[in-house]
């Protein structure tokens, strides 16, 4: 984890093949020890219908050609995964619906063109869902293990949630797989309740008290003070987190604010939180907790851009997309965007 040795890191290789199900795929993921015996296995199932118009040669859609092959995924710099559930937000007594929005955002992606992206479509490997496991707990400890087989194998990873909670097993793999973790939380909330159990307001804190983030290097951006308790403003300060409001990040220049930080960082990697809701309503309607304030939708996609230009980025994840609150599409077609900015920035 970030300051300390990777330990537990897998050193085993990685074993990734497919079984077809209909429209669907299941991957299967797991280690392959010295006699060859597979560990650890994962199944995922993905049964998101992405048929899109019918194809015309002279317009090729993202659809058509992001990978779902097995022969590909050894080639793939970018592993797409969904975490399609809103336990966490049930649990924080929040507007449930963002367990529909891994296929909506993959909908509205598909339907986008590889026109400016700077990777081959074909490196980019679709690797379904997480299965949703029956306590919150439980799903996370299988999400943690996926995404750091995935960056153990040398994976960029984009993850689709689902609630905020997801951060904690995004990060938390990030962190056993680096040295010195560079984090952001791009959110309205601070999301470091002290609640237990776990929920969507808490992944933070749980990253911070389990030594998985070090505070001088985690930047709280975008929070909005109405939203907020000062008790976990006050929390955050005394732990020596960066946090930089809404109000204050815009002054100083949204954009540049992170170039500044990217530049002087030490990061050997990089993870990126993007909750929806850090986004005004008028563009982002779609979400579990709407807000009138936020950043705009150009802001957004740009730092989407940055995250991609930077090669130690490893994860990046969308959290709190909630279709059951949608207005034509807006939401995920932001999101798909946003996706597609950041491949379009891709480095390394």
């Amino acid at each position: 984890m970030s300051g300390n040795s990777a330990a537990g890191r897998p050193s085993s290789p990685v074993l990734v093949v497919y079984a077809r199900s209909g429209n669907g795929h299941t991957l299967i993921v797991g280690n392959v020890d010295k006699v060859g015996n597979v560990t650890n296995v994962i199944n995922v199932t993905n049964e998101t219908d992405m048929t899109l118009k019918p194809p015309d040669p002279h317009d090729p859609r993202l659809g058509e050609l992001v990978s779902r092959e097995p022969a590909d995924y050894a080639a793939a710099r970018v592993v797409l995964l969904g975490c399609p559930q809103d336990m966490g937000v049930e649990r924080n007594h929040g507007r449930v619906g963002a367990r529909e929005a891994p296929a909506e955002i993959r909908r509205a992606f598909y339907r986008l063109t590889p026109l400016g992206l700077a990777i081959d479509p074909a490196r980019i490997f679709d690797a379904g869902d997480v299965p949703i496991q029956a306590t919150l707990e439980e799903n996370a400890a299988l999400h943690q293990r996926m995404v750091r087989r995935f960056l153990a194998d040398g994976k960029r990873v984009i993850v689709l949630g689902g609630g905020n909670d997801i951060s904690y097993p995004d990060a938390s793999a990030l962190a056993l797989e680096s040295q010195r973790m560079l984090a952001f939380n791009i959110d309205a909330h601070f999301d470091v309740r002290a609640d237990m159990p776990m929920n969507s307001g808490t992944p933070y804190r749980q990253l911070l008290e389990g030594g998985f983030i070090a505070p001088e290097r985690f930047h709280e951006l975008g929070y909005q003070p109405q939203v907020n308790s000062a008790a976990y403003l006050g929390y955050l300060q005394d732990k020596g987190a960066r946090v930089l409001g809404l109000s204050e990040w815009r002054r100083r220049g949204v954009l540049d604010v992170v170039r500044d930080t990217l530049a002087g960082s030490d990061a050997d990697a990089i993870f990126w939180g993007f909750d929806m809701d850090a986004v005004r309503g008028a563009d982002a309607p779609g979400v579990s907790a709407v807000n009138p304030l936020g950043l705009g939708a150009d802001e957004f996609v740009g730092l989407w851009a940055l995250a991609g230009s930077d090669p130690r980025t490893r994860v990046v994840e969308l959290s709190e997309v909630n279709p059951r609150y949608e207005v034509d599409g807006r939401t995920a077609r932001l999101a798909a965007v946003a996706v597609w900015s950041y491949l379009a920035a891709l480095a390394g």
